[in-house]
């Protein structure tokens, strides 16, 4: 599910570069790559190793990258190289439970993405209940950088991206 996400969040970075930035000092500096931080549970503590281009991916090259990489940091085995240069970070807490949750920014970034289990749940289609999957995300941004409204955008487009995954697989 995490590979489905970081497509579409590259998806969304694109559409709203402000969230794909950096602050250095006082400057704002905006990535033309895309490199995704994704917290990794290990024995020692959270890891954040990063997916580097992952807009240059497919969801099989990035969910075998996600494995690799998250097993070196079971095993204590990620370089400072596998842990720097990313611009936006994804934590997710979906492997052990919990619905919500806030995230913290990993600076210099000026925003991260929260991912929680996700479950089926009744939907009201306007005639009736039916089941639909869902995944509930919490976004925390730099006010600095990002007001308000821009997030809910983000949030809203991440959506719509995350509810037909043909918009990101192709």
């Amino acid at each position: 599910m995490l590979a489905f996400v970081i497509k579409a969040v590259v998806a969304a970075l694109k559409k709203f570069p402000e969230f794909n930035a950096s602050l250095d000092g006082d400057a704002l500096v905006y990535k033309q790559y895309f490199h995704i931080g994704f917290a990794a549970d290990t024995p020692n503590g959270l890891v954040v190793p990063v997916l580097r281009d992952a807009d240059q991916k497919g969801i099989l090259q990035i969910s075998q990258e996600m494995s690799e990489l998250a097993k070196k940091a079971r095993d204590g085995k990620l370089g400072p190289a596998d842990m720097s240069g990313a611009c936006f970070t994804i934590s997710s807490l979906g492997g052990i439970g919990g619905r919500y949750f806030t995230p913290i920014i990993n600076a210099p970034e000026v925003a991260i993405l929260g991912v929680c289990k996700s479950q089926m749940e009744p939907v009201w289609d306007g005639k009736q209940f039916v089941p639909r999957l869902m995944l509930p995300l919490s976004l925390t941004w730099d006010h600095r950088v990002i007001d308000g409204a821009a997030a809910a955008r983000f949030n809203v487009y991440l959506g719509q991206i995350l509810a037909d995954y043909r918009r990101i697989l192709l």
